[in-house]
C-alpha cells in the first residue's frame, strides 16, 4: 500500500515543472495518466541524452520527470482524441494541465469541456504567469523566472553581473510548489466534493517562495533596501567559498565564533596574532585579505572531506561542494539507499536519485522507467471502456503504439 494508490491524475502537463509535480505523486502510488500529443512531450528532446544524440527516448530529463507514470498519446484536435480524453477524464480524480492560457479552451477540452463531465473534478492549471492578468501570454525561461520573480539580483559577485541558479533549479522548485497544490485540490474534492479550479502561476511560487525572494520583497516595499550581491569567497575570517587540495569548500557566519575557527585549525600560533584576536580589527578587509592568505595554505593542503570533519567537530558551518561524481559515490547516500535503479528499453540499466524523503509506511516506490511515446495508449483506453473501433481511430490520430 502507497499513500496515494487510490488516486488516478490526468496529467496534460509537458516540460519540467508540470511532469516534476505530477511525478512526486506518482512516486508515492498515484497512477498517473500521462497524456502526450503527437510527436510527445517537449522534455523528450531536452538534454542530456544517452549516447549524446537527440532520441525521443533517451533523454535523461525526460526519463527523471516520468518515471511510474503511463504515457497515452492523443491528438486532441481530432474528434477520437476528444473522445478519448473524455473517457479518461471519467475516471480520474484530478486534471493536471500546464498549457498556455487559452489553449485547451481553443481545442475544445478547456474548464468547461472538464464541469460538463464531472462538475466536482478538481482541475489544476500551472502557466507561466496565471490564467489571467497583464502577464498571462508572456513567455517564460528558467533565466527570466529566475531574474523577473527569484532572487536572482542578490546571486553572484559584488563587482559583476547577477547569476541564476545552476540547471533548470528554479522550475523544479515551482513543480514543487504546484505538487503541494494539487495535494491539497485532491484533499478538498475528497473532504468537500468541491472541483476546484487552481490557477498556479510559475513567478508566484518563486515571489512567494523560499529563497528569500518574498523576505527581500518586503523590504523593499517597505524601506527601500536592496539585497547586496556579496562577494563569494574570501570575504570574512572565513566566509565565502575556499579552495582545497581537491575542489572546493563554503563556510557560513563561521566568523562569529572565532573561538571555534581557532578549535578547527588546531590552535597555530599564527591565529593567536593580536590583529587576528581584536574583534574591530577583524573587520578590516587588510586584515580579513591577511588572515586569508594564512587561511588558504591551510584549506590547500587538506582534501574538502578532511575540512569538512574538523568543521564538524569543532561545530564550525561548513559544507563541501560536491561534483556529481561525489555525490553519486558518496557513502552515507549509499548508505541510505538514495539511489534507484531500473531497466529501461533504450537507455538500458539506469541508477539514479530516489527517494526525497522517508515515510513510516506508504511512501516513495518505484514501479516502472519513465514510459515510451505512447507505450500505454491501447492498455489504458481499453481500461476506460473504449472499443477498438475508437482505440484504432485513436492509435491512427496520434501515431501512438
Amino acid at each position: 500500500m502507497q499513500a496515494l494508490d487510490d488516486v488516478r491524475v490526468l496529467d496534460l502537463t509537458h516540460h519540467i515543472a508540470g511532469p516534476y509535480a505530477t511525478r512526486l505523486l506518482a512516486d508515492l502510488g498515484a497512477d498517473v495518466i500521462k497524456v502526450e500529443k503527437p510527436g510527445g512531450d517537449i522534455a523528450r528532446m531536452l538534454p542530456p541524452f544517452k549516447g549524446g544524440e537527440p532520441h525521443p527516448e533517451r533523454s535523461g530529463l525526460f526519463f527523471y520527470l516520468n518515471c511510474n507514470k503511463r504515457s497515452v498519446v492523443l491528438d486532441l484536435r481530432e474528434p477520437a482524441g476528444k473522445a478519448a480524453l473524455e473517457a479518461l477524464a471519467k475516471r480520474s480524480h484530478i486534471v493536471v494541465e500546464s498549457f498556455a492560457p487559452g489553449t485547451l479552451d481553443r481545442l475544445g477540452v478547456g474548464l468547461d469541456f472538464f464541469r460538463r463531465i464531472n462538475p466536482s473534478l478538481p482541475v489544476v492549471s500551472i502557466s507561466n504567469f496565471g490564467q489571467t492578468g497583464p502577464y498571462r501570454d508572456y513567455r517564460l525561461s528558467e533565466l527570466t523566472l529566475y531574474g523577473f520573480a527569484g532572487e536572482m539580483y542578490s546571486m553572484g559577485l559584488t563587482e559583476r553581473e547577477p547569476v541564476k541558479m545552476a540547471g533548470t533549479a528554479a522550475l523544479f522548485e515551482s513543480g514543487a510548489a504546484a505538487s503541494v497544490a494539487i495535494m491539497a485540490a485532491l484533499w478538498a474534492a475528497k473532504r468537500f466534493g468541491i472541483g476546484q479550479h487552481v490557477d498556479i502561476s510559475l513567478a508566484e511560487t518563486h515571489f512567494g517562495g523560499v529563497d528569500r525572494r518574498h523576505a527581500t520583497a518586503i523590504a523593499y516595499q517597505f524601506s527601500g533596501r536592496k539585497t547586496i550581491r556579496a562577494a563569494g569567497g574570501g570575504a570574512g575570517m572565513p566566509q565565502g567559498i575556499y579552495p582545497c587540495a581537491d575542489g572546493y569548500v563554503e563556510f557560513t557566519n563561521a566568523a562569529l565564533r572565532p573561538d571555534r575557527v581557532d578549535d578547527m585549525l588546531g590552535h597555530p600560533d599564527w591565529n593567536q596574532q593580536p590583529q587576528f584576536q581584536d574583534p574591530v580589527k577583524r573587520l578590516d578587509p587588510y586584515v580579513i585579505e591577511e588572515w586569508n592568505t594564512y587561511f588558504l595554505t591551510w584549506c590547500l593542503e587538506r582534501t574538502k572531506r578532511e575540512i569538512w570533519a574538523e568543521a564538524r567537530r569543532a561545530k564550525v558551518l561548513c559544507g563541501p561542494l560536491f561534483s556529481m561524481e561525489d555525490l553519486f559515490e558518496d557513502e552515507h547516500f549509499r548508505g541510505r539507499g538514495f539511489w534507484a535503479h531500473t531497466r529501461h528499453p533504450e537507455l538500458g540499466d539506469v541508477e539514479f536519485p530516489g527517494r526525497p524523503f522517508i515515510m513510516g509506511k506508504g511512501g516513495w516506490k518505484l514501479r516502472r522507467p519513465a514510459p515510451l511515446l505512447g507505450q500505454h495508449t491501447e492498455e489504458v483506453l481499453r481500461e476506460a471502456g473504449l472499443d477498438d473501433a475508437t482505440i484504432a481511430q485513436v492509435c491512427a490520430a496520434g501515431g501512438a503504439r
